[in-house]
């Protein structure tokens, strides 16, 4: 691993001058300006900051169809997906639609064992036993843009389909009445790092002063309580935090530490053990969306949809602590699958070490691996060996996949790649740059296994297989200490592009021991006399391993424990 400090601007000195006369310490400072943050207005995160919806492609037709179901209180149908985005979005729609006084809306979201992903036409058969009437209009959330034959499906039985989507476009677009997603070609929308709770949101924005022109009841209507769940939408899909994400997700953090949180993501929080008054990004893309994630890869994501949809505190707190002991199988369940796909690698002598001897995508493939959990075991790998992975497990149809990449490399085209060399080697795919995922016949697996690292060793770019950390430098033992710490955590949010600073550390790691869940607690000590307590979670390396002294990487945290807040490092590297 190559370890690079973050580029600096060249203004960097007046920078540096501009943020401590406003009190920004010169560390929070150098963060800032590394990720193109000059002055402190670019931090603004007032909601009269955010892209009005407009340039939305199809949106007038969306608003019109719309319009008409309120009218003729129609029944509405909302297809979501069974990821934390998809249910985060699926209860905003419910939720919104219902402020905005529709009234016969309901959910159905897609069992990823049975149904397969989004608006499938196995999920379109099933309407028939699920509603009677029927719906006359489906609304699909984080899902639908590839929904070709499950879009034509409904049609055939008479309901009228509207897609709010992220997912990039295939070659072909369903015939849906209208297609919300900023990422369509020629979508003029200058944010395309809307999750899938957000579109939602902002089709919900534009469609209350739509329908306020005609009711004037509406005008004083306020959309701002879906916002802690577009928050939580927004930093559990990983997507971009981009200007217009970030004022989303800080809107969301703060009305929670206002205690104006829906009582699903309060409930969530007291399971997960994090305070609602100093919630952060971080307690979202670690304690919350986990935990959601959950009930969709080993259950029923419904559970975490009526979760977020509850208005009473201990129906919200008995599905929260539902979620909390899925969320601990799934945990355990990983750790198994983990363990033997690293097996695995090693029989077919395999390692991070042997770089130059690892194919250009490792795929793995286990009869007995859990679907719903490959993704995680996909990530794992591609972050241990700095290689794309395709980790499979099997399906009803034959075999399906999670995909998970490494920064440059852009997985759904490469998928794209392959099917266009092989047709008919997978039944469908799917994805973003990073995450994708795919099916693919029974039959086709040793062909894939051949196929797939052929194609993608035509795309890799050899510079892409060196991986790059880059770091906030060094972290300074003067301005270490607990009001760095929680500048740090509130002076976010942090996510994607956009990351929460990582520091190098020249130290000497003492008292290292293992704790419950195979973590690591040390002692970490560095410059003239400054040391600190840090936690590794999921460390590469046994306690035993821990060399005396190393450069290490490190993330500033805040401890809170009985009351008391200290400053804490999470350790994120060792190096050799």
């Amino acid at each position: 691993m190559k370890v690079l400090e973050r580029a600096l601007p060249a203004q960097f000195d007046q920078d540096i001058l501009n943020w401590t006369q406003q009190g920004i310490s010169k560390t929070l400072a150098r963060v800032y300006a590394s990720r193109g943050v000059s002055n402190v207005q670019q931090l603004d995160s007032k909601l009269s900051g955010l892209l009005p919806p407009d340039q939305l492609k199809n949106l007038p037709a969306a608003l019109e169809r719309l319009t008409r179901a309120r009218a003729a209180q129609e029944r509405i149908v909302i297809v979501g997906d069974f990821d934390a985005d998809g249910a985060t979005g699926t209860a905003i729609a419910i939720r919104g639609l219902r402020m905005l006084g529709f009234q016969d809306v309901h959910y159905c979201v897609p069992n990823r064992f049975t149904h397969g992903y989004g608006l499938s036409e196995v999920l379109v058969e099933s309407f028939a036993t699920q509603f009677n009437p029927l719906p006359s209009l489906l609304i699909t959330v984080d899902n639908g843009t590839s929904a070709v034959s499950g879009v034509a499906a409904a049609r055939a039985l008479g309901m009228d389909v509207l897609v709010t989507d992220h997912h990039l476009p295939g070659e072909q677009l369903p015939d849906a009445l209208a297609i919300i997603n900023p990422n369509l070609q020629d979508d003029t929308f200058p944010s395309k790092a809307l999750c899938g709770a957000g579109v939602m949101f902002y089709l919900l924005l534009a469609l209350r002063t739509h329908l306020s022109h005609s009711d004037s009841t509406l005008k004083a209507l306020s959309l701002l309580p879906l916002l802690d769940l577009v928050a939580l939408g927004t930093v559990a899909d990983l997507v971009p935090l981009d200007r217009n994400n970030r004022i989303l997700v800080d809107q969301g953090l703060r009305r929670i530490r206002a205690g104006l949180g829906t009582m699903g993501i309060r409930a969530l929080l007291a399971t997960s053990g994090a305070d609602p008054l100093t919630v952060s990004a971080q307690d979202f893309g670690f304690r919350i969306g986990p935990r959601i994630n959950a009930a969709g890869r080993m259950e029923d994501i419904s559970i975490g949809i009526e979760c977020l949809l509850s208005d009473d505190p201990a129906r919200a707190r008995m599905l929260a602590e539902q979620l909390h002991t899925i969320n601990a199988e799934r945990r355990e369940l990983q750790s198994e699958m983990q363990d033997e796909a690293f097996r695995a690698l090693e029989k077919i002598q395999l390692s991070p070490k042997q770089s130059a001897n690892l194919p250009a995508v490792l795929v793995l493939a286990d009869k007995q691996w859990h679907q719903g959990i490959v993704g995680l075991v996909a990530s794992k790998i591609a972050e241990r060996f700095h290689r794309p992975c395709i980790a499979l497990a099997p399906g009803s149809d034959g075999w399906r996949g999670s995909c998970r990449s490494i920064s440059g490399f852009h997985l759904r085209d490469a998928l794209a790649r392959l099917d266009a060399l092989h047709p008919g080697l997978m039944t469908r795919f799917g994805g973003h740059a990073m995450a994708a995922g795919l099916s693919l016949p029974e039959k086709n697996l040793k062909r894939f296994e051949k196929l797939a690292p052929a194609c993608f060793a035509e795309l890799l770019a050899p510079e892409l297989l060196e991986e790059i950390c880059y770091t906030d430098g060094a972290l300074d033992e003067q301005e270490y200490g607990l009001e760095l710490a929680q500048a740090i955590r509130f002076g976010g949010p942090w996510g994607q592009q956009f990351p929460e600073p990582l520091f190098s550390i020249d130290a000497s790691l003492r008292e290292v021991r293992t704790m419950s869940g195979g973590h690591l607690r040390m002692r970490v000590h560095w410059g003239n006399n400054q040391q600190a307590h840090a936690v590794w979670f999921q460390p590469d390396l046994d306690a035993d391993a821990v060399p005396s002294k190393a450069k290490i990487l490190v993330q500033l945290n805040v401890d809170e424990f009985r009351g008391l807040a200290s400053p804490k490092l999470f350790v994120r590297k060792i190096l050799d």
